[in-house]
């Protein structure tokens, strides 16, 4: 099965939301389906090296995402939110997170079995 998980979110903003939706991402691929990830508004902090832990967080997102891609986890960012959201705005993104349209988005929603946005 096809599945597209969409974050929208800062990632350290005090919940467990994304980091819930990345373990989700994680138990989805090791049943055998196919995760795709696509970051947009504030979570495209996620796919940045200088994002890092904040001392009151105990999960590392940004090194479960990277777990994620190195597990063969497709991982999208929106180029447009790169200039306008997240708090490190025009940073880079990290080897593996490929910047990404709208459009491309829109493909991976008609492409998909299932789509969940967190």
């Amino acid at each position: 099965m096809k599945i597209l998980i969409i974050f929208n979110r800062e990632p350290y903003d005090n919940t467990d939301i994304t980091w819930n939706g990345l373990r989700l991402a994680d138990s989805l691929n090791k049943k055998g389906n196919e995760v795709r990830i696509f970051l947009m508004n504030d979570s495209v902090d996620m796919a940045r090296d200088i994002c890092k832990k904040p001392d009151n967080y105990d999960q590392d997102l940004v090194l479960l995402l990277k777990d994620l891609i190195s597990k063969g986890v497709q991982v999208k960012v929106c180029g447009t939110c790169m200039t306008r959201c997240g708090i490190h705005k025009n940073y880079p993104y990290f080897d593996g997170a490929e910047q990404s349209t709208m459009a491309t988005l829109a493909d991976w929603i008609c492409d998909s079995d299932k789509v969940i946005s967190f």
